[in-house]
């Protein structure tokens, strides 16, 4: 008589992983609720969540006196908006990893957004610029410096030619004056998934016409992260 293959045992569920479970079942549950155990539940993440932006707007002002007066206003504003983008995306929550600290992340990058922001209130945002010319004197040898100045040139006449008005000005913002995507997009009444797609453009259009002009932009890109 033959005898049936004895099946393999299932895999024992970590505890980290019945932990994660567990933490996922807390908040989910009531969270998707309605009453008020939702409304308690709302409560409780959003003072977990404005522990995380108190934590990240006071470490990023330490040595920044200036911000002194207004931490407690963006921790306030970032916890807010993260727990609006928390709730909005609850059926992303895949279980990877514990609910809360998933939603940290939610609180940590309005932090940071915030704390951008403020940093440039107030500031001119300088949308046209002629500086690609300078960036050549970066460069380490004279005949390094020579070329540089001579790419530069070609990207400055292809800025000025091939690109439209809106690419231009996005483009100088973001990689000459360094301002923040997020600050750009409120500026201009856009997103940021709209910028990156212009930056996307704007440099496959500014690639092509180089190209087409004979230059080797692999060679550059070599020689760049020699």
């Amino acid at each position: 008589m033959l005898r049936g293959r004895a099946l393999p045992a299932a895999a024992p569920v970590s505890a980290a992983g019945a932990a994660a479970a567990d933490d996922a079942a807390t908040w989910l549950e009531p969270l998707r609720s309605d009453g008020p155990a939702r409304d308690r539940a709302i409560a409780e993440l959003h003072a977990l969540l404005l522990r995380a932006t108190r934590f990240a707007v006071r470490r990023a002002g330490a040595g920044r006196p200036h911000l002194r007066e207004a931490l407690e206003d963006l921790a306030q504003q970032s916890a807010d908006d993260a727990l609006v983008a928390v709730l909005a995306k609850l059926d992303g929550f895949r279980g990877e990893s514990r609910f809360t600290t998933w939603a940290y992340k939610f609180a940590i990058l309005e932090a940071s957004v915030a704390l951008r922001r403020h940093e440039w209130q107030g500031r001119e945002i300088p949308l046209e610029h002629d500086g690609w010319r300078t960036l050549g004197d970066r460069a380490a040898s004279p005949g390094e410096r020579a070329h540089a100045r001579e790419l530069l040139a070609a990207v400055s006449a292809a800025i000025a030619t091939e690109l439209t008005g809106h690419q231009r000005r996005v483009l100088v913002a973001v990689t000459l004056d360094d301002v923040p995507i997020d600050v750009l997009a409120e500026r201009l009444g856009t997103t940021r998934g709209a910028l990156y797609k212009t930056l996307h453009d704007a440099r496959r259009r500014l690639r092509a016409r180089l190209v087409t002009d004979g230059y080797d932009l692999d060679l550059a890109d070599r020689e760049e992260h020699r």
